[in-house]
């Protein structure tokens, strides 16, 4: 069972829940009468985007890009692959980057700077987890649901190795499932 691999629960369902409800009341404010586009970056951030995009009033597009920055490892490789490009025009878009978790940085760096190529109106990021004993890279998000420790965390959207995307909660995985 994949419980049995979880050290601790780090963030209960409930409190994921109550969070992303504060942000989305925020982004509708902080986004009334603009031209929001949310981007996911998949595969991670397609739980915490399904139920931010709910909790925002405003009217918004969403779009999705894949990246690869990881592969089956626990750390980034600093290489960043691009699996899967946005499809809508960004010129004129107020684009609201959703990242499950702001870690060395390097990855949403690359894509941040990307991005800002295609002239949007403004570029912001908005990411569940922060982690910034990890950073590598000049990069600060604009929305946090919750700063993190450093410890290997799973569930609401983050994997290890494709498995654990589906806890409803975030939970710490136990050192000896990754150090394999």
């Amino acid at each position: 069972m994949m419980k049995d691999d979880i050290k601790k629960v780090l963030l209960s369902e409930e409190e994921l829940h109550a969070r992303v409800a504060m942000l989305g009341a925020q982004l509708s404010r902080d986004y009334a009468g603009k031209n929001l586009l949310m981007v996911s970056v998949l595969k991670g951030s397609v739980v915490f985007m399904a139920d931010l995009m709910r909790a925002i009033s405003e009217p918004a597009e969403i779009d999705f890009m894949v990246v690869s920055s990881y592969g089956s490892g626990v750390k980034s490789s600093g290489v960043v692959k691009i699996v899967k490009d946005l499809d809508i025009n960004l010129e004129g878009k107020d684009i609201l980057i959703v990242e499950d978790i702001l870690d060395s940085g390097m990855t949403l760096d690359y894509i941040k700077g990307m991005l800002l190529d295609r002239n949007p109106s403004s570029i912001r990021i908005c990411t569940l987890l922060d982690k910034p004993a990890r950073r590598k890279a000049d990069i600060q998000a604009d929305y946090v649901g919750f700063t993190v420790p450093d410890e290997f965390v799973v569930g609401y959207g983050l994997d290890y190795d494709e498995r654990y995307r589906n806890l409803p909660y975030i939970g710490v995985l136990k050192p000896e499932v990754y150090s394999i």
